[in-house]
């Protein structure tokens, strides 16, 4: 597997998709913080989800997420996708998105490119041991993240 991409720039200005679930019932959300390298010698998306969210549950329940990239003329759909909850919209059925299974996962048709992961790991980030302005800009007021960490089984480019 062959994967050429700015690691740093990625998530923070491309437009990217959190799913977790099955075709029969998913949630996806708009992600920028995340990050990508090898660990345990395996290549490995790392993201963040709080755990206040409903994909939260979703992430906790499936063993398999995927992260789907997509060009700026859909940033209007997921900035709807990062302001609106799962709990409040049907995400399964959004306007301008497609769905399709992607492995044992779910993306969109209409992503540039996918990577499609096996949970490793999971663990709570404590803001007790942050710096004290992270701690108070991120989490005074919010809920907590949870740091997933997923092998990378596949990577799917174009029109799935």
């Amino acid at each position: 597997m062959v994967f050429n991409t700015d690691v740093f720039g990625i998530f923070d200005k491309k437009w990217s998709l959190l799913t977790a679930g099955s075709t029969d019932k998913f949630n996806t959300m708009t992600v920028s913080w995340g990050g990508l390298g090898t660990l345990w010698n395996k290549p490995v998306a790392t993201v963040y989800v709080r755990t206040s969210r409903y994909t939260h549950e979703f992430m906790d329940d499936s063993d398999y997420f995927t992260l789907s990239f997509y060009g700026e003329e859909y940033k209007k759909t997921l900035g709807l996708l990062g302001s609106k909850s799962g709990r409040e919209i049907d995400k399964m059925h959004i306007d301008g998105l497609t769905a399709v299974a992607a492995g044992e996962s779910v993306t969109f048709a209409e992503a540039e490119m996918t990577l499609v992961c096996r949970k490793l790991f999971v663990t709570g980030l404590d803001p007790a041991g942050m710096p004290a302005e992270v701690a108070e800009r991120f989490y005074a007021s919010d809920a907590p993240h949870d740091m997933y960490i997923g092998e990378v089984v596949d990577i799917l480019y174009g029109q799935q």
